[in-house]
């Protein structure tokens, strides 16, 4: 297990390295295990205590109070998806994830159609960029789209403390060309953009 860890935390770096503070350098590769080793329940303390760190304060703090830039994270995640599967002949797959929620106060939770059951229902629902190629995809972009039940509640937004610059409404597309956009600023080395359920590419373009 330990080498396991090990590999990790190297598999780790260049994202810690963007990360700058070191309590978030040590608290980011324990989450990271916790997340994906044993264990079915993946809250904060069930996985601090699995992981035996006695950390449990700041691996929540890390979670749920940090407040900081996510912004170079993003860009070294498209750093390391365009090392790894980037090229002429690469795809952006762009599709939606629904994440099926009871109760109201999670945001952007609503009845709204949910692709994972292929039905109308209460959840979630996110737009992801999916850089791809051969059998090999990279997820490079996951955000939250907020219904209008949402974008038209200027008090559950602030209640739910979701950032002034998220509240403004946004359709599935504008927020998938938004990511687009945000990949070709990286340089991300790609062919083809494609929408998952379409019959048509969303968009095309050739690099040169």
């Amino acid at each position: 297990m330990a080498g396991w860890k090990d590999e990790l935390e190297r598999w780790l770096m260049p994202f810690l390295d963007r990360l700058g503070h070191k309590t978030r350098q040590r608290m980011c590769p324990l989450y990271v295990a916790g997340l994906i080793g044993p264990g079915d329940r993946k809250s904060v303390q069930p996985m601090a205590e699995r992981l035996a760190t006695g950390n449990y304060d700041q691996l929540h703090h890390f979670i749920a109070d940090g407040v900081w830039d996510a912004t170079p994270l993003e860009t070294e995640l498209l750093n390391q998806a365009d090392r790894l599967v980037g090229g002429r002949d690469a795809v952006l797959v762009i599709d939606d994830t629904s994440l099926p929620k009871k109760g109201e106060r999670s945001v952007g939770v609503a009845a709204q159609y949910a692709s994972a059951l292929g039905k109308t229902a209460n959840c979630q629902t996110l737009v992801s960029l999916t850089l791809a190629r051969g059998e090999v995809p990279v997820m490079v972009a996951l955000r939250l789209f907020l219904p209008d039940s949402w974008t038209s509640d200027i008090p559950r937004l602030k209640r739910a403390r979701v950032p002034v610059e998220h509240r403004t409404p946004r359709t599935k597309p504008e927020i998938a060309l938004a990511e687009i956009d945000r990949a070709m600023a990286a340089n991300v080395r790609l062919d083809v953009c494609w929408r998952m359920q379409d019959t048509d590419l969303a968009h095309r373009f050739d690099k040169g």
